[in-house]
């Protein structure tokens, strides 16, 4: 009789088989979370410049804002030289026929309130 010194050749193959074939669902495994992990950080990421593009179109509009409110104080303060310009404005469209006689009455009585 012989005698048998190991596992025999088949379940030796059938053992690195298995083996093999559990690395390589741990592998895919860990792949995967990584990518779950990679992918959320460039999100995250995505999610922090979307907001400080938003954080300075906001400032920008304030800013506009602000400029506005400046130059509305500023012509207030200066409401009779602007409706100087605005009445010698009317009078050359009236002058170069742009405007008729009629239309150019309702523009000034429109300006003078």
């Amino acid at each position: 009789m012989m005698r048998r010194r190991g596992p025999g050749l088949v379940r030796t193959v059938a053992r690195t088989a298995v083996v093999a074939g559990t690395a390589s669902a741990v592998a895919g495994r860990v792949h995967h979370n990584q990518q779950e992990k990679w992918d959320a950080k460039s999100q995250e990421e995505a999610a922090a410049q979307q907001q400080a593009a938003d954080a300075a179109a906001f400032q920008q509009q304030m800013a506009q804002q602000q400029a506005q409110q400046a130059q509305a104080a500023v012509s207030g303060a200066t409401g009779t030289v602007d409706l100087t310009a605005q009445l010698n404005q009317l009078a050359q469209l009236k002058q170069s026929g742009v405007l008729t006689d009629e239309e150019f009455a309702a523009a000034k009585a429109k300006l003078l309130g």
